[in-house]
Protein backbone atom coordinates (compact mmCIF):
# COMPACT_ATOMS: atom_id res chain seq x y z
CA UNK A 1 0.00 0.00 0.00
CA UNK A 2 1.37 3.33 -0.93
CA UNK A 3 1.61 6.09 1.54
CA UNK A 4 -1.69 8.15 -0.38
CA UNK A 5 -3.50 5.43 -0.57
CA UNK A 6 -3.05 4.79 3.36
CA UNK A 7 -3.97 8.26 3.86
CA UNK A 8 -7.46 7.43 2.12
CA UNK A 9 -7.84 4.48 4.21
CA UNK A 10 -6.66 6.51 7.67
CA UNK A 11 -9.05 9.28 6.36
CA UNK A 12 -12.30 7.01 6.13
CA UNK A 13 -11.51 6.26 10.28
CA UNK A 14 -12.54 9.83 11.15
CA UNK A 15 -15.95 11.68 11.08
CA UNK A 16 -15.52 13.07 7.81
CA UNK A 17 -18.34 13.05 5.67
CA UNK A 18 -18.77 12.71 1.84
CA UNK A 19 -16.96 10.58 -0.94
CA UNK A 20 -13.63 10.32 -0.38
CA UNK A 21 -11.64 11.81 -4.12
CA UNK A 22 -7.96 12.00 -3.71
CA UNK A 23 -5.04 12.29 -0.84
CA UNK A 24 -1.73 13.35 -1.86
CA UNK A 25 1.59 14.65 0.65
CA UNK A 26 1.44 18.07 2.00
CA UNK A 27 3.74 20.51 3.14
CA UNK A 28 7.32 20.90 4.22
CA UNK A 29 7.55 19.69 7.92
CA UNK A 30 10.35 17.89 8.83
CA UNK A 31 8.93 15.21 11.57
CA UNK A 32 5.45 14.46 11.22
CA UNK A 33 3.76 13.20 7.90
CA UNK A 34 0.96 15.48 5.95
CA UNK A 35 -1.22 14.75 3.43
CA UNK A 36 -4.20 16.99 2.13
CA UNK A 37 -7.36 15.06 1.84
CA UNK A 38 -10.63 15.72 -0.28
CA UNK A 39 -14.08 14.75 -0.01
CA UNK A 40 -16.64 15.10 -1.97
CA UNK A 41 -19.56 17.27 -0.52
CA UNK A 42 -23.10 18.93 -1.54
CA UNK A 43 -21.68 21.80 -1.13
CA UNK A 44 -18.66 21.20 -3.32
CA UNK A 45 -14.69 19.50 -2.47
CA UNK A 46 -13.73 19.65 0.93
CA UNK A 47 -10.11 19.45 1.99
CA UNK A 48 -8.76 18.01 5.15
CA UNK A 49 -5.15 17.36 6.64
CA UNK A 50 -4.27 13.82 7.68
CA UNK A 51 -0.88 13.33 9.79
CA UNK A 52 0.90 10.40 11.09
CA UNK A 53 2.23 11.47 13.91
CA UNK A 54 5.83 10.28 14.14
CA UNK A 55 6.45 8.35 17.48
CA UNK A 56 10.15 8.16 17.05
CA UNK A 57 9.94 12.41 18.13
CA UNK A 58 6.89 12.15 20.24
CA UNK A 59 6.86 9.33 22.66
CA UNK A 60 3.45 9.88 24.18
CA UNK A 61 0.95 10.63 21.32
CA UNK A 62 -2.16 10.16 23.65
CA UNK A 63 -0.80 12.88 25.77
CA UNK A 64 0.39 15.14 22.57
CA UNK A 65 -3.20 15.10 21.71
CA UNK A 66 -4.78 15.58 25.08
CA UNK A 67 -2.44 18.77 25.23
CA UNK A 68 -3.38 19.42 21.61
CA UNK A 69 -7.36 19.28 22.36
CA UNK A 70 -7.20 21.24 25.69
CA UNK A 71 -5.53 24.06 23.90
CA UNK A 72 -7.41 24.22 21.08
CA UNK A 73 -10.89 24.00 22.89
CA UNK A 74 -9.63 27.12 25.00
CA UNK A 75 -8.55 29.28 21.67
CA UNK A 76 -11.59 28.16 20.35
CA UNK A 77 -14.11 29.23 23.51
CA UNK A 78 -11.82 32.63 23.29
CA UNK A 79 -13.22 33.25 20.08
CA UNK A 80 -16.70 32.54 19.98
CA UNK A 81 -18.96 34.56 18.26
CA UNK A 82 -16.44 35.30 15.59
CA UNK A 83 -17.66 34.34 12.07
CA UNK A 84 -14.79 34.06 11.27
CA UNK A 85 -13.78 31.70 14.33
CA UNK A 86 -13.05 27.94 12.52
CA UNK A 87 -10.34 29.97 10.60
CA UNK A 88 -8.24 31.22 13.87
CA UNK A 89 -7.80 27.88 15.68
CA UNK A 90 -7.33 24.17 14.38
CA UNK A 91 -10.33 22.22 14.40
CA UNK A 92 -9.69 18.69 15.17
CA UNK A 93 -11.84 16.17 13.97
CA UNK A 94 -12.85 13.02 16.32
CA UNK A 95 -12.08 9.53 14.84
CA UNK A 96 -15.10 7.55 14.76
CA UNK A 97 -14.35 5.88 17.86
CA UNK A 98 -14.57 9.21 19.52
CA UNK A 99 -11.37 10.32 20.24
CA UNK A 100 -9.06 12.72 18.64
CA UNK A 101 -6.51 10.23 17.20
CA UNK A 102 -6.68 7.21 15.37
CA UNK A 103 -4.27 4.03 16.38
CA UNK A 104 -4.05 1.52 13.29
CA UNK A 105 -2.85 -1.61 12.71
CA UNK A 106 1.04 -1.19 12.41
CA UNK A 107 0.75 1.01 15.32
CA UNK A 108 0.68 4.67 14.39
CA UNK A 109 -0.87 7.28 15.49
CA UNK A 110 -3.22 9.73 12.79
CA UNK A 111 -4.86 12.89 13.78
CA UNK A 112 -7.21 15.07 11.19
CA UNK A 113 -7.83 18.68 11.04
CA UNK A 114 -10.19 20.70 8.63
CA UNK A 115 -8.25 23.00 6.30
CA UNK A 116 -7.63 26.88 6.94
CA UNK A 117 -8.53 27.63 3.24
CA UNK A 118 -7.56 31.17 2.05
CA UNK A 119 -4.31 31.47 4.19
CA UNK A 120 -0.94 30.43 3.57
CA UNK A 121 2.36 29.56 5.37
CA UNK A 122 5.39 31.17 4.23
CA UNK A 123 8.92 29.53 4.43
CA UNK A 124 10.67 32.62 4.95
CA UNK A 125 9.31 36.48 5.72
CA UNK A 126 8.28 38.79 2.76
CA UNK A 127 8.01 41.82 4.15
CA UNK A 128 8.32 43.89 7.65
CA UNK A 129 4.79 43.87 7.85
CA UNK A 130 4.57 40.41 7.55
CA UNK A 131 7.10 39.75 10.71
CA UNK A 132 4.99 42.28 12.64
CA UNK A 133 1.61 40.53 11.96
CA UNK A 134 3.11 36.77 12.64
CA UNK A 135 5.15 38.20 15.78
CA UNK A 136 1.95 39.67 16.73
CA UNK A 137 0.08 36.45 16.19
CA UNK A 138 2.25 34.19 18.54
CA UNK A 139 2.67 36.66 20.94
CA UNK A 140 -1.26 36.85 20.73
CA UNK A 141 -1.60 33.03 21.44
CA UNK A 142 0.79 33.24 24.50
CA UNK A 143 -1.37 35.62 26.15
CA UNK A 144 -4.38 33.93 25.32
CA UNK A 145 -3.36 31.09 26.78
CA UNK A 146 -2.38 32.31 30.39
CA UNK A 147 -5.49 31.20 31.83
CA UNK A 148 -5.73 27.91 30.27
CA UNK A 149 -7.68 26.13 33.25
CA UNK A 150 -7.12 22.68 34.57
CA UNK A 151 -3.93 21.10 35.46
CA UNK A 152 -0.37 21.42 33.54
CA UNK A 153 0.05 20.69 30.34
CA UNK A 154 2.12 17.26 29.54
CA UNK A 155 5.84 18.06 28.45
CA UNK A 156 5.40 16.81 24.95
CA UNK A 157 9.00 16.39 24.65
CA UNK A 158 10.79 16.44 28.39
CA UNK A 159 13.68 18.63 28.34
CA UNK A 160 13.14 19.95 24.68
CA UNK A 161 14.79 23.56 25.37
CA UNK A 162 16.92 22.52 27.76
CA UNK A 163 19.92 24.04 26.39
CA UNK A 164 22.08 22.69 28.66
CA UNK A 165 21.52 18.89 27.84
CA UNK A 166 21.19 19.92 24.57
CA UNK A 167 25.07 20.98 24.99
CA UNK A 168 25.88 17.96 26.83
CA UNK A 169 23.91 15.33 23.86
CA UNK A 170 26.05 17.48 21.20
CA UNK A 171 29.34 17.11 23.94
CA UNK A 172 28.49 13.03 24.13
CA UNK A 173 28.11 13.00 20.11
CA UNK A 174 31.74 14.33 19.68
CA UNK A 175 33.14 12.19 21.93
CA UNK A 176 31.02 9.29 20.57
CA UNK A 177 31.68 10.45 16.78
CA UNK A 178 29.41 7.23 15.27
CA UNK A 179 29.10 8.29 12.29
CA UNK A 180 32.84 9.23 11.67
CA UNK A 181 32.04 12.90 10.96
CA UNK A 182 33.68 14.66 13.81
CA UNK A 183 37.20 15.53 11.42
CA UNK A 184 34.87 17.03 8.91
CA UNK A 185 33.55 19.45 11.10
CA UNK A 186 36.55 20.90 13.51
CA UNK A 187 35.41 24.40 13.04
CA UNK A 188 31.55 23.89 13.81
CA UNK A 189 32.89 22.10 17.01
CA UNK A 190 35.20 24.85 18.24
CA UNK A 191 32.36 27.18 17.26
CA UNK A 192 29.74 25.69 19.40
CA UNK A 193 32.59 24.89 22.31
CA UNK A 194 33.28 28.98 22.00
CA UNK A 195 29.74 29.73 23.38
CA UNK A 196 28.93 27.89 26.06
CA UNK A 197 28.74 31.27 28.05
CA UNK A 198 25.62 31.52 26.97
CA UNK A 199 24.36 28.92 28.85
CA UNK A 200 25.26 30.52 31.86
CA UNK A 201 23.32 33.77 30.92
CA UNK A 202 19.92 31.69 30.61
CA UNK A 203 20.48 29.49 33.96
CA UNK A 204 20.96 33.26 35.85
CA UNK A 205 18.04 34.58 34.34
CA UNK A 206 14.80 35.11 36.59
CA UNK A 207 12.06 33.42 33.94
CA UNK A 208 8.61 32.65 34.81
CA UNK A 209 7.29 29.34 33.25
CA UNK A 210 3.93 30.23 31.07
CA UNK A 211 2.25 27.76 28.10
CA UNK A 212 4.32 28.76 25.11
CA UNK A 213 4.58 27.02 21.03
CA UNK A 214 8.28 26.32 21.70
CA UNK A 215 8.68 25.68 17.69
CA UNK A 216 7.51 29.66 16.53
CA UNK A 217 9.09 28.94 13.06
CA UNK A 218 7.83 31.86 10.78
CA UNK A 219 5.70 28.84 9.19
CA UNK A 220 3.91 27.83 11.94
CA UNK A 221 1.45 30.55 11.01
CA UNK A 222 -1.21 30.99 8.67
CA UNK A 223 -1.17 34.30 6.99
CA UNK A 224 -4.63 35.69 5.78
CA UNK A 225 -4.44 36.00 1.55
CA UNK A 226 -6.00 38.82 1.95
CA UNK A 227 -5.70 40.99 4.48
CA UNK A 228 -2.22 39.49 5.23
CA UNK A 229 -2.68 39.13 9.42
CA UNK A 230 -1.13 36.19 11.19
CA UNK A 231 -4.68 34.34 11.84
CA UNK A 232 -3.79 30.70 12.81
CA UNK A 233 -1.04 29.43 14.72
CA UNK A 234 -0.42 25.82 14.26
CA UNK A 235 1.96 22.67 14.42
CA UNK A 236 0.81 22.49 18.13
CA UNK A 237 2.81 19.32 18.38
CA UNK A 238 5.28 21.57 21.44
CA UNK A 239 3.31 23.38 23.06
CA UNK A 240 3.77 22.98 26.49
CA UNK A 241 5.28 24.69 29.37
CA UNK A 242 8.09 26.81 28.70
CA UNK A 243 9.62 30.47 28.66
CA UNK A 244 8.70 33.44 26.16
CA UNK A 245 12.14 33.69 25.16
CA UNK A 246 11.93 30.68 23.37
CA UNK A 247 9.15 31.74 21.07
CA UNK A 248 10.23 35.19 20.79
CA UNK A 249 14.05 33.35 20.11
CA UNK A 250 12.93 31.67 17.73
CA UNK A 251 11.23 33.75 15.64
CA UNK A 252 14.06 35.92 15.45
CA UNK A 253 16.44 32.90 14.50
CA UNK A 254 13.81 32.19 11.44
CA UNK A 255 12.48 35.07 10.70
CA UNK A 256 15.19 38.30 10.77
CA UNK A 257 17.47 36.39 7.55
CA UNK A 258 16.72 37.01 4.59
CA UNK A 259 17.73 32.71 3.85
CA UNK A 260 16.09 29.72 4.66
CA UNK A 261 17.81 27.62 7.35
CA UNK A 262 19.62 25.41 4.70
CA UNK A 263 21.14 28.07 2.62
CA UNK A 264 24.88 26.52 1.73
CA UNK A 265 26.09 30.14 0.53
CA UNK A 266 26.90 31.63 3.97
CA UNK A 267 27.24 35.43 2.44
CA UNK A 268 23.55 35.00 2.22
CA UNK A 269 23.22 34.63 6.22
CA UNK A 270 22.79 37.90 8.03
CA UNK A 271 20.05 39.25 10.22
CA UNK A 272 18.04 41.98 9.49
CA UNK A 273 17.43 44.88 11.75
CA UNK A 274 14.64 46.18 10.42
CA UNK A 275 13.30 42.63 10.28
CA UNK A 276 14.09 42.55 14.11
CA UNK A 277 12.52 45.51 15.06
CA UNK A 278 9.12 44.45 13.20
CA UNK A 279 9.35 41.61 15.38
CA UNK A 280 10.08 43.18 18.57
CA UNK A 281 6.77 45.53 17.81
CA UNK A 282 4.55 43.18 16.86
CA UNK A 283 5.33 41.05 19.89
CA UNK A 284 5.18 43.76 22.27
CA UNK A 285 2.23 44.54 20.82
CA UNK A 286 0.31 41.48 21.94
CA UNK A 287 2.21 40.60 25.28
CA UNK A 288 3.33 43.82 26.85
CA UNK A 289 0.91 43.95 29.51
CA UNK A 290 1.96 40.58 30.91
CA UNK A 291 5.49 39.90 30.42
CA UNK A 292 8.25 40.71 33.40
CA UNK A 293 10.66 43.03 33.13
CA UNK A 294 12.87 40.16 33.30
CA UNK A 295 11.30 38.66 30.28
CA UNK A 296 11.58 41.78 28.43
CA UNK A 297 15.37 42.59 29.16
CA UNK A 298 16.11 38.94 27.67
CA UNK A 299 14.57 39.44 24.30
CA UNK A 300 17.73 40.01 22.78
CA UNK A 301 19.33 37.32 24.14
CA UNK A 302 16.43 35.51 23.23
CA UNK A 303 17.66 34.72 19.50
CA UNK A 304 21.06 34.50 20.06
CA UNK A 305 20.09 31.43 22.74
CA UNK A 306 17.79 29.43 20.19
CA UNK A 307 19.96 29.87 17.80
CA UNK A 308 22.38 28.66 19.42
CA UNK A 309 20.74 25.57 20.38
CA UNK A 310 19.28 24.98 17.32
CA UNK A 311 22.67 25.11 15.56
CA UNK A 312 24.14 22.25 18.05
CA UNK A 313 21.16 20.00 17.59
CA UNK A 314 21.69 20.34 14.10
CA UNK A 315 25.39 19.62 14.27
CA UNK A 316 24.55 16.71 17.15
CA UNK A 317 22.18 15.08 14.60
CA UNK A 318 25.38 15.54 11.58
CA UNK A 319 27.72 13.72 13.81
CA UNK A 320 25.21 10.66 14.75
CA UNK A 321 24.29 9.89 11.18
CA UNK A 322 21.11 11.89 11.22
CA UNK A 323 18.80 9.98 13.01
CA UNK A 324 16.42 12.80 13.70
CA UNK A 325 16.03 15.75 11.04
CA UNK A 326 14.80 14.08 7.87
CA UNK A 327 17.82 15.05 5.19
CA UNK A 328 17.02 15.84 1.48
CA UNK A 329 20.81 15.57 0.66
CA UNK A 330 24.35 14.89 1.61
CA UNK A 331 25.29 17.39 4.01
CA UNK A 332 21.79 18.78 4.87
CA UNK A 333 22.05 18.76 9.02
CA UNK A 334 25.44 20.68 8.25
CA UNK A 335 24.26 23.34 6.35
CA UNK A 336 21.56 24.03 8.32
CA UNK A 337 24.08 23.77 11.24
CA UNK A 338 26.33 26.84 9.83
CA UNK A 339 23.39 28.69 8.97
CA UNK A 340 23.18 29.03 12.64
CA UNK A 341 26.22 30.23 13.83
CA UNK A 342 26.54 32.41 10.70
CA UNK A 343 23.61 33.67 12.06
CA UNK A 344 25.04 34.07 15.96
CA UNK A 345 27.86 36.30 14.19
CA UNK A 346 25.37 38.64 12.92
CA UNK A 347 23.51 38.98 16.02
CA UNK A 348 26.62 39.11 17.91
CA UNK A 349 27.56 42.23 15.73
CA UNK A 350 24.25 44.35 16.16
CA UNK A 351 23.35 43.22 19.77
CA UNK A 352 24.10 47.06 20.97
CA UNK A 353 21.25 48.27 19.14
CA UNK A 354 18.64 45.74 19.39
CA UNK A 355 19.21 46.57 23.23
CA UNK A 356 18.43 49.81 22.49
CA UNK A 357 16.04 49.30 20.39
CA UNK A 358 14.17 46.95 23.05
CA UNK A 359 14.54 49.44 25.81
CA UNK A 360 13.16 52.17 23.57
CA UNK A 361 9.76 50.36 23.34
CA UNK A 362 9.19 50.12 26.81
Amino acid sequence: MTDDHRADAIAHQFDIPGKFLSATQYGSGHINDTYCVIFDHAAGPTRYIVQRINQHVFKNAPAIMENIQRVTAHLAAGCAGRPDRDRRVLTLIPARDGKVWHLDLNGDYWRAYRFIEGANTYESVKSTDQAFRVAKAYGEFQKRLIDLPGQRLHDAIPDFHNTPKRLTAFEQAVADDIAGRAILVKQEIEFALSHKYIIDTLLNADLPERIVHNDTKFNNVMVDDKTGEGICVIDLDTVMPGLTIHDFGDMVRTATSPTQEDEPDLSKVKMLFPMFEALVRGYLESTGSFLTNSEIEHLVFAGKLLTYEQGIRFLTDYLSGDPYYKVHRVGHNLDRCRTQFKLIESLEQQEDRMHRLVRSLC
